[in-house]
């Protein structure tokens, strides 16, 4: 297991080309969820220095605060509500580009002013979502959902402990 980060800087293409083998070699050989969530958003946070990065998981037909970076969080997250609860809902990568224009949106903390959410399948269901949040406007575009997609297929729910 890598333990240590390599921090690129470039295109933000490049950084993720970068991260994305060292977030594999993280998890590589651990099957215990919370640990291998924990260490992505470690990861990510090191990487590209976003005001918030974490995960919300789907308990009991809610979203539930999960391992993250940054200041603390709502805990819980209806379906449907915010924009973690809907992208849960929809099934689909949500990018806002200014939080304030998005309908129901729930503000955990002002600062965070755009955002981007990932849902996490298994088996076809959403199971969790990967959420992050930048302190500026329009600060995620196709190149992070990509990247941050094929993040989440890496997260292996199937076999994991939690």
């Amino acid at each position: 297991m890598a333990e240590d980060l390599s921090i690129s800087k470039g295109t933000k293409a490049a950084q993720y080309q970068s991260i994305l083998p060292q977030i594999r070699a993280l998890m590589e050989g651990e099957d215990d969820l919370i640990a291998n969530l924990a260490n992505v958003a470690a990861a990510l946070k090191e990487q590209f220095n976003w005001w918030w990065v974490g995960f919300y998981l789907v308990k009991n037909n809610e979203l539930v605060l999960g391992p993250f970076q940054g200041p603390v969080a709502c805990t819980r997250i209806k379906k449907g509500k915010g924009v973690c609860g809907k992208s849960w809902a929809l099934a689909a990568t949500l990018i806002v580009p200014d939080v304030e224009q998005f309908p129901g949106h729930i503000a955990c903390s002002s600062l965070s002013k755009s955002e981007i959410v990932v849902p996490i399948f298994k088996e076809n269901v959403v199971v969790g979502v990967l959420d992050v949040d930048s302190e500026h406007l329009n600060h995620f575009d196709q190149t992070d959902q990509e990247y941050l997609e094929e993040l989440a297929r890496l997260i292996n729910f199937n076999n994991a402990s939690n």
